[in-house]
């Protein structure tokens, strides 16, 4: 719905002129006149919003918006419609946009994990040379010295664990009856498993202890060895001599016999 007005002006009464109305004496001035007009619905047309931003920088992107179909009901006033009720085609819902080149940029890829995983250490990440977001990789030197990202920075995830003893399983008891020695070995070792020289000397487990092997009555010789009875020597059968001596087995008659020399005189 629309409305007409007619303005009342100042005329000259010799030629019918318009002029200022100043001229004219105010209080006799009619009031400007108002009708109605196009008393008929007004038809639908198509209503385009605001383009949204370029969906690339370069490269060739699209942008959209939203087009709609309206009615006009009043002067300010507008009601949709569907779609049907305007004449197609509407206005284009996208348009492309940004269709120049890229140019050379840094791309920086995800940084790596801390290495070492515990105190000080470095994060690294690649560094590509590429033109726009979809393109193919370049030559680094094609990119800008300048703004050129990091590839390198320093972390420090958590203090790492002090050097320890690690003991390996013992081995096998060094005599096949009776007492004897079994080692293992005994190692300061950093948390990455490298040697180191730090650990505390007090909390070395031993590499060294005594065992005892069950003897095996059967097999043991009932005889003095043969050879020169008025020869004392040890018998090449029998190791670790001297551990029957430290551990004070010479009293012991068939120790005594297998290690004459070196029990001799205890």
């Amino acid at each position: 719905l629309c409305a007409q007005i007619q303005q009342v002006v100042c005329k000259k009464q010799a030629d019918h002129s318009v002029v200022y109305n100043h001229f004219c004496d105010k209080k006799s001035k009619p009031k400007d006149k108002k009708r109605g007009c196009n008393s008929e619905p007004c038809s639908p047309s198509w209503g385009s919003g605001e383009w949204s931003e370029c969906s690339r920088s370069c490269n060739g992107g699209l942008r959209t918006r939203e087009v709609l179909c309206k009615r006009k009901i009043s002067p300010t006033e507008e009601k949709v419609q569907d779609d049907g009720a305007c004449t197609p085609p509407g206005p284009p819902l996208t348009e492309p946009c940004n269709n120049h080149t890229c140019p050379p940029e840094w791309l920086a890829l995800n940084w790596s994990e801390c290495n070492p995983s515990c105190g000080p250490g470095f994060r690294h990440r690649v560094l590509l040379c590429k033109r726009g977001e979809s393109g193919g990789t370049l030559p680094e030197s094609q990119c800008p010295k300048y703004g050129r990202p990091t590839t390198r920075v320093r972390c420090n995830l958590q203090r790492c664990p002090p050097p320890m003893w690690v003991a390996g399983p013992w081995g096998e008891c060094s005599a096949n009856c009776g007492l004897g020695q079994e080692m293992r070995s005994v190692q300061c070792l950093v948390h990455t498993g490298q040697p180191s020289n730090e650990c505390p000397d007090l909390l070395r487990p031993a590499a060294m202890q005594q065992c005892k092997s069950k003897c095996d009555l059967s097999s043991l010789p009932m005889d003095i060895p043969e050879g020169d009875p008025e020869e004392c020597k040890d018998v090449n059968t029998v190791a670790y001599c001297p551990l029957v001596l430290r551990f004070k087995f010479c009293s012991r008659p068939y120790f005594r016999q297998m290690c004459c020399k070196t029990c001799q005189g205890h």
